[in-house]
């Protein structure tokens, strides 16, 4: 735990103490700021996750061609010197690399290691990794300091996509072309470098001594501490064995927080990070997969009562898929659907036929999405219109497989933006092959997403991605809960919080610094 240094005596004793309190001062700006979070890790290697709380540490570890600067929508060079179109079609890119960086170990970032690290996120294409966010990806050709991918369609957002975290680039003699690593070490040429973990409980980071990139400030170690529920955050936080909790403290407890207090600092990000009840449509047992059942859930959900009951008015209701503050949202769901209305639901149901109440099984993860999850099963439950079996799961990495292997009938699940475009809420959430592995495809949802990207103007989208979000209303495979911003807080001699709240998907770690 930092000590506060603002108790050492004043005046002259002060004075006659300051040589040794510059040498402590010294000292003290080395030790390791602590991060509690219960934003998990899935996997080390790139290829095998593509959820918030491993790119997360993939932002600091390993390096993207490019990346975003602080408050800025705009991809700008990291590991490449500069990368652009090279035709009017929006179908080849290209990046020259720099040629002084390197990897951990010392071999050098080159334009086959970027090669290497695309082709093998296709080739493998783990059920939890990014290969949905590189669909349009036809061919990475690598020559000399130049590579070049080839896409099957224009896409405008070609760049963001590549600067995220996803876009990871890694060493080949150290990641097997046809498997993830299995080796815990890591081998990057981020900001940071590992300097030890124990697997889903802590991971300790030191400055990487070899990087050159975007970010200028050399950054102090930084300790990883996961939890497995907020409320385990929130023992820390008042235990004071963390100096910093992200991703973590509950709505209950983040509404009690006294901006006034001189002992905590609280930074509140413009996040579009929502949250989604997500239905399979994979298994013809499921009754959902019948549009009627779900458009009969999407009318029975009472967005203001979690809002207010389960998170203390620190989130807002959503009812569309892209959020608000994003380009492109709308109110789909508000439009198509009554809220909290048994009787609409009821003819729904009757109409098809579908006898109640209908059996459906809900998977949640614990803490407060245990409590979410109740709600939502009362409300489905409304006039035993449905029968609603929780299952909960503990473990993240678990919670991902059971979902992707279509064990639940629904669940419930965030998703947190890689970087500011609409595109990021419409390809990897409703796109065919879609990370969320429920079965949802929609040629008209895919021929409109092919449209979009298109403009690299984004505002000449807008009425596009609108289209495609009342199609995702009528349709049905998920329904929008509620969005919220990103809440940081730390202690009042931790300085630099505010960069881990903002809402690009980026954890810049080395800006954070004792006061």
């Amino acid at each position: 735990m930092k000590p506060n240094r603002l108790g050492i005596a004043a005046g002259a004793v002060a004075l006659l103490l300051i040589g040794s309190c510059e040498l402590l001062s010294a000292k003290d700006a080395q030790e390791p700021i602590v991060i509690g979070t219960a934003n998990g890790l899935t996997h080390f290697d790139p290829a095998g996750a593509y959820d918030s709380g491993s790119l997360a540490v993939y932002n600091n570890v390993y390096q993207s061609l490019l990346t975003f600067d602080a408050g800025s929508p705009i991809p700008r060079p990291d590991a490449a010197k500069k990368c652009g179109f090279t035709d009017s079609a929006l179908k080849t890119y290209r990046c020259e690399l720099r040629d002084d960086v390197v990897f951990s170990n010392g071999h050098p970032v080159s334009a086959i290691a970027v090669q290497h690290s695309f082709d093998r996120i296709l080739r493998i294409r783990h059920p939890l990794g990014p290969a949905p966010l590189f669909a349009n990806l036809r061919s990475v050709q690598a020559s000399d300091s130049l590579v070049t991918f080839h896409l099957g369609t224009a896409d405008a957002t070609w760049p963001y996509k590549i600067a995220t975290g996803a876009g990871s680039i890694v060493d080949p003699a150290e990641f097997p072309f046809h498997k993830l690593r299995e080796n815990d070490s890591i081998v990057g040429s981020g900001p940071y470098v590992v300097s030890s973990h124990r697997k889903g409980k802590v991971i300790d980071l030191e400055p990487n001594p070899r990087y050159k990139g975007a970010a200028t400030r050399k950054g102090i170690p930084v300790h990883i501490r996961y939890y497995p529920t907020p409320q385990d955050v929130e023992r820390a936080w008042k235990a004071k064995t963390i100096d910093v909790a992200y991703s973590g403290l509950p709505s209950a407890a983040l509404a009690q927080i006294d901006p006034r207090d001189p002992d905590v600092r609280l930074s509140i990000g413009e996040s579009a990070y929502a949250r989604y009840f997500v239905m399979n449509l994979r298994s013809a047992r499921n009754p959902l997969t019948d549009v009627a059942a779900r458009r009969a859930v999407a009318a029975l959900v009472d967005r203001g009562r979690l809002a207010g009951e389960v998170f203390s008015h620190t989130v807002t209701p959503l009812y569309s898929l892209i959020p608000q503050g994003v380009t492109g949202h709308g109110t789909a769901f508000f439009d198509e659907y009554p809220e909290m209305d048994s009787r609409y639901a009821a003819q729904r149901l009757r109409s098809a036929g579908i006898t109640t109440p209908v059996p459906v099984t809900l998977g949640h993860q614990t803490g407060t999405a245990a409590l979410e999850a109740r709600e939502l099963k009362q409300q489905l439950e409304t006039n035993r219109l449905f029968q609603v079996e929780l299952v909960e799961e503990a473990d993240w990495n678990t919670y991902q497989q059971r979902c992707q292997r279509g064990e639940f009938d629904a669940f419930i699940t965030a998703w947190m933006p890689d970087f500011s475009d609409p595109d990021n809420f419409v390809q990897p959430l409703v796109g065919t092959g879609n990370t969320l592995h429920n079965g949802y495809a929609s040629a008209e949802v895919d021929g409109a997403i092919q449209n979009t990207q298109r403009h690299t103007d984004r505002g000449k989208t807008i009425a596009e991605f609108r289209s495609i979000q009342q199609t995702v209303a009528r349709d049905v495979p998920l329904v929008p809960l509620w969005q919220k911003k990103n809440h940081v807080v730390t202690r009042a001699t931790v300085i630099g919080g505010h960069h881990l709240a903002e809402g690009n998907g980026i954890w810049r770690l080395w800006e954070l610094r004792w006061l």
